[in-house]
């Protein structure tokens, strides 16, 4: 019986969080956007000698699998917190809610955030931070984790599309500060999609 009901579950959230399709054609803008950003001196995160000879940076091969419909809840009693970061800075997050989600036939949860000072400019208020590592972390994938970048949903579904992962500008260079993914964020599955590892 336990068995059944965890079946029906699995299906329940594959089926009433299936919302919007998977885009390639939105992967692939993504990363020709990530590249050009890359390639231009005046934008790029890259030390001089890695932009010298950039082409491109190298991504896992684009997965349908990896776009999830996730549920989303809200969790608007969260306290604000100094984020961790990878210097000394520790900027100003909250908790914004979590999603839940189904990957290769297991349900997964993470949580996303509000950058409070990011919030407060007109052209950001409606962005939402997804940090989280996994098991290609520092194998195949930065060991400090990605990022994914999304929007506040107007109901209580959150698409999420890890072919668009992208790595942290410290995975470029020393010189920028950036947020530690957090513990709650780490993801017992390979997350084959997305930019990889920078160098080995």
């Amino acid at each position: 019986m336990k068995k059944i009901s965890v079946l029906f579950a699995l299906l329940f959230l594959s089926f009433a969080y299936s919302q919007n399709k998977f885009d390639i054609a939105s992967v692939n803008s993504f990363q020709e956007e990530l590249n050009k950003e890359f390639a231009n001196a005046k934008t790029s995160p890259l030390l001089a000698a890695d932009l010298k000879d950039f082409e491109s940076l190298d991504f896992f091969p684009v997965n349908e699998k990896y776009f999830v419909n996730a549920k989303f809840t809200r969790t608007p009693k969260e306290k604000a917190f100094k984020m961790k970061t990878s210097t000394d800075r520790t900027p100003i997050y909250v908790k914004y809610g979590e999603v839940d989600f189904l990957l290769n036939g297991r349900s997964y949860k993470l949580n996303v955030y509000r950058d409070i000072a990011l919030s407060r400019k007109k052209e950001f208020k409606d962005y939402l931070f997804l940090p989280f590592s996994d098991l290609t972390s520092g194998a195949e994938s930065y060991i400090g984790g990605r990022y994914i970048d999304l929007k506040l949903p107007k109901g209580n579904t959150l698409d999420i599309d890890f072919n668009k992962a992208y790595n942290p500008y410290c995975a470029y260079s020393p010189e920028y500060s950036c947020p530690r993914v957090p513990l709650e964020n780490d993801l017992d599955a390979e997350i084959k999609a997305g930019v990889k590892k920078f160098h080995d």
